[in-house]
């Protein structure tokens, strides 16, 4: 397979569609980071507190959230043959909306003010809805293949996300109107976590992973079953949840959990038989990713199998670390170093073909720059995730962790100042 086999280049969107989001995603990074040294140990108390809710959402929602639509407003016409219908206004106003939801719900967490809440309701229901819509239109004439397929049930599962978000955002908002708010809180994070970031990661990797790190292609029964069969899981485990049938919940939960092990170890197994065997930047990370990846979920496994791990306050705490800051966040950091360079470096040959040099992708992300930014994070999560057991460790670990998205915020700003500086050669 050469890297560009089955896509389709001319249909990409312009270069400010995903780097809107790609661009202020570390951004939130950086306030999460703040939020953990402001609050410190008080975070390990209780996963329900405001603060705590803050910084999970400046990850998810902030981080996490933007770089994933980006890659979706990218994706979709490139991978899937489906551009969605007037993209850079859609972009502008999915980014309008968000961008200052996000901020607005977490500053709504941290002041304890339900009209903020409120607030932020408004505007990521709103955005939320455009993106989802305009999506689900782009996705009906989708190319049938297995990233475009994963990318359904992706967005199926956003859907679920946001509508049990918008629910218990009403409950902070208007009142504690929910009986059953952990329940609730718990479908909210498993649909966000393993539905829509961990069914849309699966998804891309079928063809970033073979595309960048020059692996060869994911199982087809794997490509296949695995969205929708994660999906499915899903379905019964809240099914068993909202059911109270507490002796089928860990059975659903540990199906999920195996399958991601399953996935994660097929892609350490790519990577093993890459055709360049020299590793770079984009390989250490989803090798550090899958590597959290089993970690968590070996993690998680032992805390079924142990009432008093479960029921450790810190627990939640070292399991979120582990599975967004060591799993997703890596991941989508080794992505944005391959997608951000490559796009640029298309769109300049595009523009620049006969009439100057086009930089390379060195040139345009310099090596040395990410694996600064590299080491820093791959200090950050382990001190990050050993924190509940040592407290004091919250401050150092936030620290490098700041830095870490301040430099990875620094490096892409970096490249898009390189395609601009071209860009004037033709001005």
């Amino acid at each position: 397979m050469t890297p560009q086999a089955g896509l389709s280049f001319e249909q990409a969107p312009p270069i400010l569609v995903p780097f809107r989001f790609f661009l202020s995603a570390p951004v939130f990074g950086v306030l999460a980071a703040l939020t953990l040294l402001w609050q410190g140990p008080a975070l390990f108390d209780s996963r329900w507190m405001p603060p705590a809710l803050a910084l999970t959402h400046l990850m998810t929602l902030g981080f996490l959230g933007l770089a994933m639509l980006g890659a979706m407003f990218q994706m979709l016409p490139v991978v899937a043959g489906a551009p969605i219908s007037r993209a850079n206004s859609v972009s502008l106003g999915v980014f309008g909306l968000l961008v200052p939801g996000v901020l607005t719900l977490a500053s709504g967490f941290l002041l304890v003010s339900p009209e903020l809440i409120r607030l932020a309701m408004g505007l990521l229901g709103s955005g939320f809805t455009l993106f989802i819509l305009a999506v689900a239109v782009s996705l009906k004439r989708a190319a049938n293949n297995p990233t475009s397929r994963g990318m359904r049930f992706a967005v199926l599962a956003l859907t679920v996300t946001a509508t049990f978000g918008l629910v218990l955002a009403s409950n902070y908002g208007w009142g504690w109107w929910i009986a059953n708010r952990i329940q609730i809180t718990s479908i909210h994070l498993a649909w966000g976590l393993l539905g829509w970031v961990g069914v849309l990661v699966v998804s891309v990797s079928y063809q970033v992973v073979p595309m960048f790190q020059l692996t060869p292609a994911y199982p087809k029964p794997l490509s296949a079953w695995l969205p929708p069969g994660l999906f499915v899981l899903l379905l019964l485990w809240t099914a068993f949840t909202l059911g109270n049938m507490e002796a089928l919940v860990p059975v659903a939960g540990g199906a999920i959990a195996l399958a991601f092990a399953l996935y994660a170890g097929v892609t350490l197994r790519l990577q093993t038989q890459r055709r360049r065997k020299i590793s770079d930047v984009t390989l250490l990370f989803w090798r550090y990713g899958m590597a959290a990846l089993l970690l968590v979920l070996t993690l998680w496994l032992a805390g079924q199998a142990v009432p008093q791990l479960d029921n450790w306050p810190g627990y939640p705490f070292l399991l979120g670390m582990l599975f967004i800051g060591g799993f997703v966040v890596s991941v989508v950091n080794g992505m944005l170093y391959k997608i951000l360079p490559f796009l640029i470096w298309f769109h300049l040959q595009s523009r620049l073909t006969g009439i100057a040099k086009i930089p390379n992708m060195k040139e345009i992300l310099p090596e040395k720059a990410m694996r600064r930014q590299m080491r820093l994070h791959f200090a950050a999560v382990p001190l990050l995730a050993l924190a509940p057991l040592m407290p004091p460790l919250i401050y150092p670990a936030a620290l490098i962790f700041g830095v870490s998205m301040l430099l990875l915020e620094t490096n892409l700003i970096f490249a898009f100042g390189v395609y601009r500086r071209n860009l004037k050669l033709v001005s």
